[in-house]
């Protein structure tokens, strides 16, 4: 039986990149879906909270729409061993929601909402 070899994450995954070619990627972005939402941002808080987690190393970005179409950015912080740190807590009281602590979304999308970016990312100068 051949052994299963796992991956472990270190929290040094990813780098730099070159300002033109992240430039020109963002461009082909914009080209391929014009109208289309170009970046989300997450504020220090919540990425602060993920990333403080008990054996956090890096955090996981998932591509997303809701109901309505809308696309999303849901982030989750992740271990070295590549699970993901969710917590679910259910508003039993209130409402019955579920929510999942340690993940997070409502990022401020752009295109639509204020302070979006006009730098050589987005197309501005």
């Amino acid at each position: 039986m051949a052994s299963e070899t796992k991956h472990h994450f270190t929290g040094k995954e990813g780098g730099p990149i070159d300002l033109r070619e992240a430039a020109g990627w963002t461009k082909n972005y914009r080209e391929k879906h014009p109208g289309d939402t170009i970046s989300h941002l997450f504020g220090k808080e919540i990425l602060h909270n993920i990333l403080g987690q008990d054996g956090c190393v890096g955090i996981r970005f998932y591509h997303a729409y809701d109901h309505s179409g809308i696309k999303h950015i849901i982030i989750v912080g992740v271990t070295s061993d590549g699970k993901e740190l969710l917590i679910e807590e259910t508003d039993v009281e209130t409402t019955g929601d579920h929510k999942l602590f340690g993940a997070g979304d409502q990022s401020a999308p752009c295109p639509g909402t204020p302070g979006c970016p006009s730098g050589v990312l987005s197309g501005g100068n």
